[in-house]
């Protein structure tokens, strides 16, 4: 009897293993291949330092937890993907994707084509949107200004509203300023979430869209403005992205850059120009590149996040070409991706200082002759900026003066 219970336990286990099996097989090889889609396409993806985790359930997830980040992979009506961390990668995107390979030699299929042609609306909603913003101006605005920000940084915003955010630095001119928001976690994340509403409310200025803001999801952040601009703003003639811990000189941007007195260009894209980086493979660094997610020994020339400059023509064109290119954690590099698909070379500006992703030391005749400085406290931003405006006319005539005095 004992040696009956044994064979059936035998018996038994052969036919779960071989159960297990088939079931393996169906999920990881014939789904796929009927399907064209990965079994794990589709649903939301967590990952954490435990590895990626795939569930159909809403996840929560308290404050202490937030070393951990969660986005939603999109439904394969786009190409768009959402970026793992380093560690994850061989689980994501497995190494050889043809849609990658295709995307960075210029190669996309005529149903890709018709794809990108069809679509207008990213794979989030918004949470808080300003449609009407820029249809309730007259004439067309000249430049939308998107700020990427976060929920805690309300002094940054409201340093900004006053001083190179402000409308009246261009009366004459269409100007829109756009704050740019993913969504917070955890019970500090609803409270920031209120209180983000309530200025919303108060202002008018902010867009945001339900995906998790934090650093590995600022390209889909940037992609959200491209959006926006695309869909409620494409008569724009300029378009400005740039982080809320900068200075920017938009006077000077507008006036003598820009200049509204010509034809807007097309095609145009300038900043500080980032030509022949190479993808940084160490694995410590916050801007490691994993050469499994990009290959190649050098970037495409791109421009430094920090602040860069673009005809309005090129929104849609850079958010639909994103569609069939995986995303990458670096927003820049990204973008000037999307600009190679495209056949455009980022401009070099007329003066390499002008665009600066580093500390520019303060002094009223330098800051009347560049567009942006990186790493600016609200308080220092208030400062410098209404010493700016109160020097700008005679900034370097007076600078020169103290230089004299000093040397005698």
């Amino acid at each position: 009897m004992q040696w009956r219970r044994r064979h059936c336990c035998n018996h038994t286990a052969i036919f779960l293993s071989l159960l297990g099996v088939l079931v393996f097989l169906v999920y990881q090889v014939w789904l796929p291949r009927l399907t064209g889609m990965p079994w794990w396409r589709g649903h939301p993806v967590v990952y954490g330092g435990g590895g990626l985790q795939n569930t159909k359930a809403k996840v929560n997830m308290s404050s202490q937890h937030s070393m951990w980040r969660f986005v939603i992979v999109p439904q394969p009506t786009t190409k768009a993907h959402v970026n793992a961390s380093s560690h994850e990668k061989e689980d994501f995107f497995p190494q050889g994707d043809p849609d990658f390979e295709n995307a960075l030699a210029g190669n996309t299929s005529q149903s890709e084509e018709r794809e990108i042609n069809n679509i207008r609306h990213g794979p989030f909603h918004y949470i808080i949107n300003e449609p009407d913003k820029c249809v309730k101006m007259s004439p067309a605005p000249f430049l939308v200004l998107l700020i990427a920000t976060e929920a805690r940084k309300v002094e940054a915003r409201n340093a900004i509203r006053q001083t190179w955010g402000n409308e009246s630095v261009s009366p004459a001119l269409g100007f829109i300023r756009l704050f740019m928001l993913g969504k917070s976690e955890g019970e500090l994340g609803l409270l920031q979430q209120r209180m983000l509403e309530a200025e919303s409310q108060r202002h008018h200025d902010i867009i945001q869209q339900d995906f998790l803001d934090s650093y590995k999801n600022l390209t889909i952040k940037t992609l959200m403005g491209m959006n926006w601009v695309a869909m409620h703003c494409p008569q724009a003639s300029y378009v400005m992205k740039t982080d809320s811990d900068m200075f920017v000189n938009t006077e000077y941007l507008i006036y003598k850059l820009l200049r509204p007195d010509l034809n807007p260009k097309k095609h145009y894209f300038t900043g500080n120009n980032m030509r022949g980086f190479a993808p940084n493979r160490n694995k410590n660094s916050k801007w490691y590149m994993p050469p499994e997610l990009y290959p190649n020994e050098k970037y495409p020339t791109f421009c430094s996040g920090t602040g860069y400059v673009f005809s309005g023509d090129l929104a849609i064109k850079i958010y639909e070409t994103s569609l069939c290119i995986r995303h990458l954690h670096l927003e820049d590099v990204y973008v000037g991706i999307c600009l190679a698909k495209l056949g455009i070379e980022p401009t070099p500006p007329p003066n390499e200082f002008l665009f600066n992703h580093w500390r520019v030391s303060y002094s009223s005749c330098k800051y009347s002759h560049l567009i942006t400085s990186h790493g600016f406290h609200p308080n220092e931003l208030l400062k410098y900026w209404h010493h700016l405006q109160n020097n700008k006319h005679n900034a370097c005539i007076n600078s020169f003066k103290e230089r004299a005095v000093k040397t005698h």
